[in-house]
């Protein structure tokens, strides 16, 4: 499998790239102005216990305060252990004042602030030092027994009393001087770190790498096979640090130095729109779709275009086996963390549905983030669950819609349109003026000309009262306005400027000069070019702007009018 590690860096804004075999499998998105805290340590205050639920809130001098589970405290964090067992039983010996060192583990969520703990870890390339953990651990990705063997010796020979160390996949075949030299400079970091921690709180104690080099310290090993960057300072910043550390995979890092957008380039930026999308269609023509909800993700398998050769049972397994790959790259791809629920299309043979959860399994095999899959209930759903650690994709690149906050519908055309009609008769009866101008989007606009054009006629008739109408492709199909109409020029200011697929009432004023059969019209000293209308000069006409050049228009006529402008039919 090729893999390969694309970062963009420019305009405050620094995106890195995964991908394996050309497809993109994760994107981290890290700006100037929101710049991740996880990892970073802080000497924070204790402002609030919450005995009820084992937590504290910490003022780390964030905008929210960070969120520490008690069973998060460290006892090593205290000199007493009594203390810390006195802390343990009862939340209320965590004192409100009381300096703390804890380090950020999740960033803010929505309303939450980052969550915290005080079981600090300082990650080096290789390996991981625990300072207050007495604990070895070596990583499951170093699957080879004999090399685990080794590395352990190598681990328990080096850690310092009273500390532990976690042995990194990258250090896989690495020597113990390396590994002894890189735990001297972790070492010498939490010396300094505590060498700090002496000052007021709250104050920062160590702040993480920036994006770029966490992607080469934490992902970039030897099964990448190109490192392409298109920054020359940072270029040169990962050579040096390649130099001291891992002189082999320097020739596996580029420069990008084209004069185009580096994402494009490598058709990132059309791959990371459809991380966006809703439904995601597969190969086969099924499709998956997925809903991302404040309490859990829901994602629906669908045969979609797909209908198989023979066997209705066997087309589902292939739709659902491809949808289980699908789903893991997804799930991976935008961040997707707490609880999953899939509904995969129904399997009535056991065989069937083993199958499919093992190339779940075998798919998530690839996340770095911890995944549980918990197994199909009886309604046949999958339910598993993702560590949460930074924000989903979606929270990064989207925010919600203002129109229909977050539920993804808004109001038809038909509701918008009744509404309009209400509120039209609301001005009838409340209002002295006589004449209204109304502006609503063009597809409303269509509703009320199709179907509630005697409902207008009635109410003008009832209340001796007229409305104008200006339809707009500008407006948003929920939005409309309603204002009373002074005189003629008033009536012109209210349309304003014109823009394609807007619908108004235009007074037809003169011969086009250079072409006799053709007229033209004004709205707001905007210029609006008929074809064959050289009959109509005199009159007024309800037209649909096609084309704008500037203030000249070409229109289409919709509706002939009276010549008395005050006798003008509004339909």
């Amino acid at each position: 499998m090729q893999s390969e590690i694309i970062v963009d860096v420019s305009f405050g804004e620094t995106r890195v790239a995964v991908l394996e075999d050309k497809e993109l499998v994760e994107i981290y998105i890290e700006r100037n102005d929101q710049q991740s805290i996880v990892g970073n340590i802080y000497k924070g205050v204790v402002e609030n216990i919450l005995p009820g639920m084992d937590a504290a809130f910490v003022n780390i001098g964030q905008d929210k305060n960070a969120f520490l589970y008690l069973g998060d405290i460290n006892r090593l964090e205290f000199g007493d252990t009594d203390e810390y067992y006195e802390i343990k039983t009862n939340p209320l010996a965590l004192r409100c004042g009381q300096e703390i060192v804890v380090q950020v583990i999740k960033e803010a969520y929505d309303q939450k602030g980052p969550r915290v703990t005080t079981n600090i870890t300082l990650p080096g390339r290789y390996l991981v030092l625990l300072p207050n953990t007495d604990y070895i651990g070596i990583s499951k990705r170093i699957e080879f027994e004999e090399e685990r063997t080794r590395l352990k010796e190598i681990a328990c020979k080096i850690k310092p009393d009273g500390m532990g160390l976690i042995v990194r996949t990258a250090a896989e075949g690495k020597s113990e001087e390396v590994l002894r030299n890189e735990l001297e400079f972790l070492r010498n970091l939490w010396q300094k770190i505590r060498q700090k921690s002496k000052e007021s709180a709250p104050v920062l104690l160590y702040k993480d790498y920036d994006l770029v080099f966490k992607a080469v310290r934490d992902m970039f090993t030897n099964q990448v096979d190109r490192f392409v960057i298109n920054d020359r300072k940072k270029y040169n910043k990962i050579i040096e640090f390649l130099s001291t550390y891992a002189p082999s995979l320097k020739s596996k890092v580029e420069y990008f130095n084209l004069a185009t957008n580096i994402f494009e380039y490598f058709q990132i930026e059309q791959k990371l729109s459809k991380a966006l999308s809703k439904r995601i269609w597969l190969k086969s023509g099924g499709y998956i779709v997925i809903d991302e909800t404040e309490a859990l993700t829901v994602i629906d398998v669908n045969t979609g275009k797909f209908v198989g050769k023979n066997d209705v049972s066997e087309t589902i397994l292939k739709t659902n086996l491809e949808a289980a790959v699908e789903i893991a790259r997804q799930i991976r791809l935008r961040d997707i963390g707490g609880i999953i629920i899939i509904d995969f299309i129904d399997m009535k043979n056991p065989e069937h549905q083993k199958l499919v959860l093992d190339a779940l399994k075998e798919a998530l095999k690839r996340d770095k983030t911890k995944t549980v899959v918990v197994g199909i209930t009886p309604l046949g759903l999958v339910e598993m669950t993702r560590k949460k650690v930074r924000q989903r994709l979606s929270c990064i690149m989207q925010s919600c819609c203002p129109y229909c906050e977050g539920s993804g519908k808004i109001l038809s055309p038909e509701t918008v349109g009744l509404k309009v009609l209400k509120e039209i008769e609301w001005y009838f009866k409340n209002r002295v003026e006589e004449k209204f101008f109304v502006e609503i989007n063009t597809k409303v606009c269509e509703v009320l000309r199709k179907g509630e054009v005697d409902r207008i006629k009635e109410l003008q008739e009832k209340y001796k009262k007229k409305v104008y109408l200006k339809a707009s492709s500008n407006i948003h199909i929920n939005k409309f306005t309603i204002c009373p109409v002074k005189d003629e020029d008033h009536y012109m200011a209210l349309c304003g400027a014109l823009s394609e697929g807007d619908e108004v009432l235009a007074f037809v004023e003169e011969e086009d000069k250079f072409n006799p059969k053709n007229a033209v019209g004004y709205v707001n000293q905007n210029r609006i070019e008929f074809d064959d209308a050289s009959d109509l000069i005199g009159k007024y006409i309800y037209a649909k702007v096609e084309k704008v050049y500037g203030t000249m228009s070409k229109g289409k006529i919709l509706e002939v009018c009276e010549e008395n402008k005050e006798d003008v039919k509004e339909f």
